[in-house]
């Protein structure tokens, strides 16, 4: 199975995370589950940007999937360039792609991924609509 991310998105974010030496798995390349690692320091990073990060007691988006494309092999040394987009804009959730790239190979995608979030309120576990101030920054 293979999802595809789609041709009309938002670019809201960018940053570059560095490939640790233990990342690497037996075989030699970046184990997949790190792969799900960069999606996730791109998110959180994205998220703290715009002063989404989640309280517990509170409110704030999680996650109810991910999934990942692994197009070719990421290798130590270097850095990975994320690029985060938001498309699919509903009334408590929204779907995030995040792209992977080489930052000494910029334009090639070695890997792509995402996740649906849904912003939910802790205290019932009950998803709530996105705040005006979030659906204007994602919009």
């Amino acid at each position: 199975m293979r999802f595809e991310t789609p041709k009309h998105k938002k670019l809201v974010y960018e940053s570059v995370i560095p490939i640790r030496w233990g990342d690497m798995d037996a075989m030699g390349h970046i184990n997949n589950t790190v792969y799900f690692r960069y999606m996730e320091t791109s998110r959180i990073d994205w998220c703290r940007s715009i002063g989404c990060m989640p309280e517990q007691s509170k409110q704030g988006p999680v996650i109810v999937n991910a999934w990942c494309n692994f197009l070719q092999q990421l290798r130590y040394p270097g850095n990975v360039l994320t690029r985060h987009h938001v498309t699919t804009i509903g009334r408590s959730s929204f779907d995030t792609y995040i792209t992977m790239e080489r930052d000494d190979d910029p334009g090639t995608v070695w890997a792509e991924g995402g996740a649906r979030m849904v912003w939910i309120d802790f205290a019932t576990n009950q998803s709530l609509a996105l705040p005006d101030w979030l659906r204007q920054k994602i919009i």
